[in-house]
């Protein structure tokens, strides 16, 4: 491991480490970076790394359990859609 010292007053420090990865996820990230608005590998890189040390923002398992509940209505068929809910009940979008 290395740190930067190359950067200005604004930059945060940085250290570069040495990862190992599989040459085919290597080629998925090359493939897939520009798409997703970054500039470089690295910048991709380092915003993953910190989704995994502060990942979005997770369902509670009451949430889970819920959505899941809702889940098997609908394929039992007993939801009704929204559209016609609202045109029994006369409400307009």
């Amino acid at each position: 491991m290395s740190t930067d010292t190359d950067r200005s007053e604004n930059e945060a420090e940085t250290t570069k480490i040495d990862v190992r990865v599989p040459t085919e996820l290597v080629e998925q990230i090359d493939d897939e970076y520009h798409q997703r608005g970054y500039t470089s590998r690295s910048e991709a890189i380092r915003d993953a790394l910190r989704a995994w040390v502060d990942p979005p923002v997770r369902l509670s398992d009451e949430a889970l359990d819920d959505l899941a509940t809702s889940r098997k209505q609908r394929e039992a068929g007993e939801t009704v859609p929204l559209d016609d809910v609202m045109d029994k009940y006369g409400v307009e979008k």
